[in-house]
C-alpha cells in the first residue's frame, strides 16, 4: 500500500521520531513522508529520503483532507525560504528550565536566545586568531548570539561589569513575540512561557544598549552569597586569593543583587533588597510597577526612586507576604521600574510552604 506513495504518519511519542519513521517508510517502498507529532522543534534531516514535519493540528487536517477526498494528491517540490512572515519565538522542548536544583534562590535561566536552526560563528578548534571562523546550526548557537550581544553592549559601555551587561540583558527582554503574541514553550503541553522557561524574556539588543537602570554586583557581593550558600572561608580564600571571614547573615542568599527574585521556601512572609544604578538621565524619576505572584502580597519601599548628579546608586526593598496555607508550586510575577521611558523588568518566582505542626 505505501508503494510508490507519500505517507502521513502520526508520531505518537518521542520514541518514534522523524528519522526512525521515514526509514520504515522508505523500506515500504514510500517516496516521501509528512510526520505529524507533537511539538516542532528543529529540521530534522531525513537523508535524501523527502520528509516533513508538522504539527498535529496540520496532520489532522491533512487527513481529513485524505478521508473526504477520492483521489487525494500530494507532491514533491525543491524547497524554498519564506521571508516576512513574522510568529513569535517559542520556547523547544528540550531547551533547560528551571529552577537551579544548586542555588534555588538563583532564577535560572537568564533570559532565552534564538537557537534552534539558527546559524552563527565560532572559532574552530586548532585555529589561528587569523583564520577566520565556521559557521554551525545548532541550539548551542544561541550561546553566541547572546556573546555577540554582551560584546557590542561592552564596546559602547566600556566600564560595565559582566553583571551589569547580564542585568541589561534581562531586564531589557520582551515578553511578547515578533507578531505580539506571547512567547511559548514547546512539550507534551502548550502554555505560556514563564521565568523557568525565558528567564527576563527573549533578548532583545537594541533595547540591552539603554537600560536605564541596572542590577550590579561586585565581588565583595559574591562572596557574601557563597558564605551564605554553606562554603567555608577556607575555600573561598582560596578561590578568591583574598582572606576571608564569612559571617552569618539573614537572607543572604536572598539578598545577591540580582535582576531577579526566587523565593524557594516562603513559609510566611520574606524581605529582599536590591540595588540599582542609574545609567539613564542624571535625573530621571522611576515608580515601581508589580505584578505579583498568585497568592501572594507584594510591597515595595520605597515606590519612587528620584535619581541626581549626587545619587546615581539607590537601593529598595521589597516584602512579601503569603496568603496560602498548603505547600505551592512556583508563581511567578513580576517587579518594572519606570521613568515613562525605560522599563526595567526583574522576574519574580515564589513558592510556598507551610510550617509544620
Amino acid at each position: 500500500m505505501a508503494a510508490g506513495k507519500i505517507v502521513l504518519c502520526f508520531s505518537l511519542s518521542n520514541q518514534q521520531d522523524i528519522i526512525s519513521a521515514s526509514l520504515t517508510v522508505k523500506e515500504a517502498g514510500g517516496v516521501g513522508l509528512i510526520n505529524a507529532q507533537f511539538h516542532e522543534d528543529g529540521l530534522n534531516q531525513c537523508g535524501v529520503f523527502p520528509c516533513i514535519k508538522v504539527d498535529y493540528e496540520v496532520g489532522t487536517q491533512i487527513l481529513s483532507y485524505i478521508r473526504r477526498t477520492r483521489f487525494p494528491t500530494a507532491s514533491l517540490s525543491l524547497p524554498k525560504t519564506v521571508i516576512g512572515k513574522l510568529t513569535s519565538p517559542q520556547v523547544s522542548s528540550f531547551s533547560s528550565r528551571g529552577p537551579s536544583s544548586m542555588s534555588p534562590t538563583v532564577l535560572k535561566p537568564d533570559i532565552a536566545a534564538p537557537g534552534v536552526d539558527i546559524l552563527a560563528a565560532f572559532p574552530p578548534q586548532g585555529t589561528t586568531q587569523n583564520s577566520g571562523f565556521a559557521l554551525l546550526s545548532g541550539t548551542s548557537m544561541s550561546c553566541p548570539h547572546v556573546a555577540g550581544i554582551a560584546a557590542l553592549i561592552k564596546s559602547k559601555h566600556p566600564t560595565w561589569s559582566s553583571a551589569a551587561i547580564r542585568s541589561a540583558l534581562v531586564t531589557t527582554a520582551s515578553q511578547t513575540g515578533t507578531d505580539g503574541s506571547v512567547i511559548s514553550e514547546e512539550g507534551s503541553t502548550y502554555k505560556t512561557a514563564d521565568p523557568y522557561d525565558i528567564g527576563g524574556g527573549h533578548v532583545n539588543p537594541n533595547k540591552a544598549m539603554d537600560p536605564g537602570l541596572i542590577y550590579n554586583i561586585t565581588t565583595e557581593d559574591y562572596i557574601h552569597f557563597l558564605c551564605s550558600t554553606g562554603y567555608g572561608s577556607a575555600s573561598i580564600s582560596k578561590m578568591t586569593k583574598t582572606t576571608t571571614k564569612c559571617k552569618k547573615e539573614k537572607d543572604q542568599g536572598l539578598n545577591l543583587n540580582l535582576p531577579s527574585i526566587s523565593i524557594p521556601y516562603l513559609k510566611k512572609g520574606a524581605k529582599v533588597m536590591r540595588t540599582v544604578t542609574n545609567v539613564g538621565n542624571i535625573t530621571s524619576v522611576y515608580k515601581a510597577q508589580v505584578k505579583a505572584p498568585y497568592g501572594i502580597k507584594v510591597r515595595v519601599e520605597p515606590q519612587i526612586l528620584s535619581f541626581n548628579s549626587s545619587s546615581t546608586v539607590l537601593s529598595f526593598n521589597v516584602s512579601f507576604l503569603s496568603t496560602l496555607k498548603l505547600h505551592g508550586d512556583y508563581r511567578f510575577g513580576s517587579l518594572t521600574w519606570t521613568d515613562g521611558k525605560h522599563f526595567v523588568r526583574i522576574p519574580i518566582a515564589v513558592r510556598t510552604v507551610h510550617n509544620e505542626s
